[in-house]
């Protein structure tokens, strides 16, 4: 027995050090961490953007994604959005999550949105133009700068876009400065077209006004080196800046999925998977004593082990936990289960041969463990192909989660079934409980004290 006081002690300070990281519920006193809660369970929205990367070449894809990924991150925080997860998913698509908010559908379009400001001039009869409003037909204004024609964006805008009011008007203005090869289009630009209208798009569109009418002033002067846009509302102006200083979108992206979930239906679901979790253990835990015994109350007691080692898990990775991935764990508690199931069968056939506990114990464990393995590892590839497969569609998260907690489940199964389990019997051996047959087996007539 003293030679496996050691794992005794093993497991006893993981259980304890689990147990601390687990509870309190909310943070446990290690790590202060709660359990992240998916979008199912505390409402918000789900997003999925795609991006359009026909023009861009194979290899630089994966750094235009990532791109992406940065500027929409940059546009998400300023909405006050806590722990927002937004992430690639397969090779074109971005996924949004923002938990416990809501967005206009505007707020959703200017996520996506790529920020880049073009200013245009009126084109002339024949000339072939880019948009078409109620005050004309607008292209590009070009100017050329050092042998090559270049269009006057906001990519030549430096990143301090700020707003200011005017003292006298009063009306907001949006105030930019050009960087360098910006303020030589712009000279050459406003030279050309000093007196007339300049438009300003926004992709297909005109960027608007308070009044709903394009924003297209007269040039009064030349302007080389910063720029003012009036005629936005405070909202407007104020989302404006912020994308334009966030970072110009380098493809264009569109929303193609999503999903809003109430907080207070994924409550109801929290508080059902629980009860519902609960009374699995606790039905598990009745019949593995009744059904097996000694064994199958230590057993018992290794699924606690093992359900506060998988919850300290889900804490510290963090592992964001759905109503799917809440099935995924809890039939992974029926796998653990299973494990000590074949185990103790296999020890039954060791009693039924004559053999002594401490054999049957070991011969238990050694001859189950094949078939521990084998089921096992092919559940893992099966949550390993489903994790694959859930980040290449749009909505597959849940998905995911459910192979994520269903793989972890898996791999702490095996570990508290033979070690947990193997330990806590281990134990037994030699001692006066070990010759008491009818706590191992309710078969009398494999006894053989």
């Amino acid at each position: 027995m003293k030679k496996y006081r050691f794992g005794l002690i093993t497991i006893l300070v993981l259980f304890i050090l689990s147990a601390l990281v687990v509870l309190p519920v909310g943070k446990g006193v290690i790590g202060g961490r709660a359990i992240e809660l998916g979008l199912d369970l505390q409402g918000g929205l789900h997003l999925v953007y795609e991006a359009d990367l026909s023009g861009v070449a194979e290899a630089d894809r994966d750094s235009i994604l990532n791109g992406v990924v940065d500027v929409i991150s940059n546009r998400v925080n300023p909405l006050g959005v806590s722990e927002p997860n937004i992430e690639k998913q397969g090779e074109n698509r971005v996924v949004v999550q923002l938990p416990g908010t809501a967005l206009t559908d505007a707020q959703k379009q200017r996520i996506g949105s790529t920020a880049l400001l073009v200013f245009a001039e009126l084109a002339a009869d024949g000339e072939e133009a880019r948009w078409e409003n109620e005050l004309g037909r607008w292209k590009p204004a070009t100017a050329e700068i050092d042998g090559a024609v270049k269009e006057l964006d906001s990519s030549y805008f430096k990143d301090n876009t700020f707003l200011t009011s005017d003292q006298t008007t009063g009306r907001i203005e949006l105030r930019f400065e050009w960087n360098e090869e910006g303020a030589k289009i712009s000279e050459a630009v406003t030279t050309r077209i000093l007196g007339k209208r300049m438009g300003i798009f926004e992709g297909d569109t005109a960027l608007l006004g308070d009044n709903g009418q394009p924003i297209a002033p007269v040039v009064e002067g030349i302007i080389s080196t910063s720029g003012v846009i009036t005629g936005l509302s405070f909202n407007e102006a104020e989302i404006l800046s912020r994308q334009l200083n966030a970072g110009r979108l380098p493809v264009p992206l569109e929303i193609i999925y999503e999903n809003t979930v109430s907080p207070v239906l994924g409550a109801d679901f929290v508080d059902r998977s629980v009860l519902a979790g609960a009374v699995g253990v606790i039905l598990v835990m009745i019949f593995m004593t009744a059904f097996y015994r000694l064994p199958g109350f230590l057993s018992s007691l290794a699924l606690m082990v093992y359900i506060a080692i998988v919850l300290a898990i889900y804490k510290l990775v963090p592992v964001t936990l759905t109503l799917a991935g809440i099935g995924g764990f809890i039939l992974s508690i029926g796998m653990a289960v299973d494990a000590n199931v074949l185990i103790f069968e296999r020890m039954k056939e060791e009693l039924r041969a004559r053999r002594t506990v401490g054999a049957a114990i070991e011969a238990g464990f050694s001859r189950a463990w094949t078939a521990i393995w084998d089921s096992n590892v092919t559940t893992l590839i099966v949550c390993a192909i489903l994790v694959w497969v859930g980040g290449s569609v749009a909505a597959g998260a849940p998905v995911q989660g459910f192979a994520l907690t269903l793989g972890v489940g898996v791999l702490a199964s095996m570990f508290t079934a033979m070690f947990v389990t193997r330990t806590f019997l281990r134990m037994l051996i030699g001692s006066q409980t070990a010759r008491k047959l009818s706590l191992f087996t309710t078969e009398a007539g494999d006894q053989n004290a």
